[in-house]
């Protein structure tokens, strides 16, 4: 019996959205704090909620995108966050007071949310059930690729052109990412009156999973260490004069994470989560530790390898967790609850991490990071990674 194909038109034209529309967030993410302090002199609180403020609005609108999408229409969802998505992209060009770029930066973060929610459940819709996690898989690959391309784009474009090209280059990829999206079939649900009934009110469990709330609350945690890699690692290379290799950080970050993913994955699934949890987020922690002292470019990758295979499997560990320990029906409400609190840590880290910057300088935060890994280590151990090891044992037994 041959197996339906996976590689079709639509599903090659919604990863080519994805990546586009990831692109230009994760290219924008890493050179916005910077960018508000050369251009408007903001203090470096302000600077960093320039950026965060990206997440925040995509953290306002993802669980009411989700939620009304089949109301307002799939086609409709899309084909708007992406054209507000452009335009928001395009007026950094000419936008010259700071309150003005953070509430268009604001927008721009929420048409994201918009955008990105629909694309999703697009793709869910073009792949075959047979080879939904094969499909899965690869369309989380193009956000991996992103991660690693748009700032090594960022910092090569910011070093060699300036931020006008950064932004022009960031504006093409948003306008090509609408052209792909405009080649895909997008069919609208019709959803009955009981359906439309359900989702009249609001109720927290409509757009949160409660047996996922420690590993959320965790993942908050380590998507806020994270952004201080995320934001800083441009202002931060340029400190101790290592620019030329940051540009490189984060396609280190994810040819090791891409690397990794076939053996932490598969040891995931014969050892169990503990295995492949603890030693990544100790990974993660030494990262940080190396970042903090980097005096030399290949020290500055040795920290980016690291950072890569030990936030970048700690993230994709928790999130098979999250879906893991919810009820099969409500899988899907899991994974929005692992992205909400991903968005959330990354949302608030730039601002707060801003305010401790005078004080603790770009070392002493890198440092102050990797405790708060230490103490995520800990703090798995209490929640989930004692009971986890309990029921493993208690599984062999049966077996045996």
């Amino acid at each position: 019996m041959t197996r339906p194909k996976l590689w079709t038109k639509d599903f090659i034209m919604v990863c080519v959205t994805n990546l586009l529309l990831a692109m230009n967030y994760f290219l924008l993410m890493v050179i916005f704090s910077e960018y508000a302090v050369i251009k408007f002199d903001a203090p470096q609180s302000l600077a960093g909620l320039a950026s965060s403020i990206f997440i925040i609005g995509t953290l306002c609108v993802r669980p009411l995108a989700g939620k009304y999408l089949d109301v307002i229409g799939r086609k409709k969802m899309l084909y708007t966050g992406i054209i507000i998505f452009a335009i928001t992209t395009g007026l950094y060009l000419v936008i010259d007071h700071l309150p003005l770029l953070m509430i268009d930066r604001f927008i721009h973060g929420a048409a994201y949310g918009v955008a990105s929610t629909a694309i999703t459940t697009v793709m869910t819709s073009s792949i075959p059930r047979e080879r939904s996690g094969e499909g899965i898989g690869y369309f989380s690959m193009s956000v991996t690729i992103a991660t690693a391309i748009g700032p090594f784009i960022a910092l090569l474009l910011v070093q060699h052109t300036g931020y006008s090209m950064t932004f022009l280059m960031t504006l093409s990829f948003a306008v090509v990412a609408l052209l792909a999206s405009l080649a895909l079939k997008v069919e609208n649900i019709t959803l009955s009156k009981e359906e439309l009934d359900s989702l009249k009110g609001f109720r927290i469990s409509d757009f949160f999973e409660f047996s996922a709330a420690p590993m959320a609350l965790m993942m908050v945690i380590l998507g806020f260490a994270y952004s201080s890699v995320l934001t800083f690692i441009s202002s931060y290379s340029n400190e101790v004069n290592l620019s030329e290799a940051a540009s490189f950080f984060f396609i280190v970050y994810a040819v090791f994470l891409l690397a990794s993913r076939p053996f932490t994955g598969k040891r995931f699934d014969l050892k169990g989560e503990n295995s492949v949890v603890y030693p990544c987020m100790a990974l993660f922690l030494i990262g940080l530790v190396i970042l903090s002292q980097a005096q030399h470019g290949l020290v500055l990758l040795l920290a980016g390898a690291c950072i890569g295979i030990g936030y970048g499997t700690t993230m994709s560990s928790v999130q098979t967790i999250m879906v893991k320990k919810a009820p099969p029906h409500r899988a899907g409400l899991a994974n929005s609850t692992f992205f909400i609190s991903f968005d959330l840590g990354l949302g608030i880290g730039p601002f707060v991490l801003g305010a401790m910057l005078p004080s603790l300088g770009y070392r002493g935060m890198y440092i102050s990071m990797a405790v708060v890994v230490l103490l995520c280590i800990i703090f798995y151990y209490f929640t989930h990674g004692r009971k986890n090891k309990s029921e493993q044992y208690v599984e062999k037994e049966q077996v045996s």
